[in-house]
């Protein structure tokens, strides 16, 4: 720090640049002064703001040239507006509009499901076969031969023309401007069309005509359906010996007389033929067991003649029954008692994998009602009610009954109006039951409803005999 002194003196000084003669003198430290570096004062050391950010935005308006500037201050002709170019006005204008508007379009259309993901339809490293992806394209370049024999709606329609030939007329001349294009087995659906139509003797006509045919006999298929359809109507005459019908009918005819038998309701030759096949040891097919059981049990006088035939199926080791077989079974199975069978059914369809149909579900409720099971019945009802299985009118019946035996109230309301609310149309046997029910439980007003509605619908209700 520099020291100032003050002092004053006798000698004469200049006054012009020193005034009242005092002199400040101070002790030179210019040694020091050069070695020690700049500092700024204490009030701009530590400023209370910063310095504001560079602008690294460019201008907005308009920076002119100083030539330019020369030139429009040297021309007279200025007159204070700009003039733009339509391409500026219109981008600028584009700056202050809204959204483009659109067009309206479809507005319910539906968003299109996504595309399958390739990880989740098939494994890695396994590649598409290319049956898969050209199979419209194959079928388009078949020969028209391949594309007719086998289609219903065709084979069909040459029974309608069939049909409306003249009784005079052969069926040689519909089948002859198609006899290029059919193959072996294509006029079995023909034949059992003819069958339905109740035409077995142009049916017969079909198969006389197919074995002049080379290249359309012999033909198992044509010629089982034919067989069957005969039998169906009652026009077959059985040989008396069957052993050598036996020998010389194919699996598939022997099973298709049989089936025909039964659905021509004709249960003594059905079941003799079983008995037939049984001694010289052919094996016959479950499915044709399980039609002749059913036809059967649908008599009352002929329903022991089912027990033998269980019996056999039971022994059977690869047994294979479809779901509509075991539901017959079942139903035979209980109107002879035999409801360890019934359960023995149901149980082996849980364990093959399958899921029972609403009509095995009513068959094994059935069964344990008549059995008098009543909380076992109400299990297979809460099983079929977790499956969300749809309810037809037959399982309504048997359910209606179910509750109204033991004693449901709540719950046999709830069904007869879930009943209605599918869309049927309840029967007589359902009044009955539903009134029953709410007449023990004292809802008599509840009672004249559903009886005044049975009577508009065209049943007769007596309160009197109910009560």
């Amino acid at each position: 720090m520099e020291s100032l002194i003050c002092y004053t003196s006798s000698h004469p000084f200049h006054c012009s640049r020193f005034s009242h003669g005092i002199t400040f003198a101070s002790r030179s430290r210019t040694k020091k002064h050069n070695h020690k570096k700049l500092q700024l004062p204490k009030n701009l050391r530590h400023r209370r703001h910063t310095e504001a950010p560079p602008d690294f935005h460019p201008p907005i308006h308009r920076v002119e040239d100083p030539d330019d500037c020369d030139e429009i201050d040297g021309s007279d002709s200025y007159d204070g507006n700009i003039s733009w170019e339509p391409d500026e006005i219109e981008a600028i204008s584009s700056l202050f509009q809204g959204r483009v508007p659109q067009k309206p379009g479809n507005l319910d259309r539906q968003r299109p499901l996504p595309l399958p993901l390739p990880h989740k339809i098939r494994p890695l490293g396994v590649p598409t076969p290319k049956k898969l992806i050209r199979t419209h394209v194959a079928v388009s370049r078949q020969p028209v031969s391949n594309q007719i024999y086998k289609n219903p709606s065709f084979l069909i329609g040459l029974a309608r023309e069939i049909k409306s030939l003249p009784p005079d007329d052969n069926v040689s001349t519909v089948l002859n401007q198609w006899s290029r294009l059919l193959r072996k087995g294509s006029l079995s659906l023909t034949v059992r069309e003819l069958g339905h139509m109740g035409l077995p003797g142009r049916a017969l006509h079909v198969l006389c005509w197919a074995q002049n045919q080379p290249h359309l006999f012999p033909d198992d298929r044509t010629l089982a359906s034919t067989v069957e359809v005969m039998a169906r109507a009652h026009e077959l005459k059985m040989p008396f010996e069957l052993d050598k019908f036996l020998s010389l009918a194919s699996q598939s005819v022997y099973e298709a007389v049989v089936r025909g038998f039964v659905r021509g309701g004709n249960t003594r030759l059905a079941c003799r033929l079983l008995s037939a096949a049984k001694k010289s040891k052919r094996v016959l097919s479950p499915s044709v067991y399980a039609k002749v059981i059913l036809e059967l049990g649908k008599c009352p006088d002929k329903r022991m003649l089912a027990l033998p035939l269980l019996e056999e199926l039971a022994r059977r080791e690869d047994l294979v029954l479809s779901q509509q077989d075991c539901t017959a079974i079942m139903k035979v199975c209980t109107r002879l008692g035999k409801f360890d069978v019934v359960e023995a059914l149901y149980d082996w369809v849980k364990e093959s994998g399958r899921i029972p149909g609403v009509v095995m579900y009513t068959a094994l409720i059935h069964s344990r009602f008549v059995e008098g099971r009543y909380r076992d019945a109400m299990a297979v009802v809460w099983e079929m009610e977790a499956s969300n299985c749809p309810i037809d009118l037959p399982a309504y019946r048997v359910l209606m009954r179910l509750f109204v035996a033991s004693n449901d109230v709540s719950r046999a309301g709830r069904y007869f109006a879930k009943l209605k609310e599918c869309g049927f149309a309840p029967t007589y046997d359902i009044y009955r039951g539903v009134i029953g029910i709410f007449m023990a439980s004292g809802r008599l007003a509840k009672c004249k409803e559903i009886c005044r509605e049975a009577e508009m619908a065209g049943f007769k209700m007596e309160m009197e005999r109910m009560m």
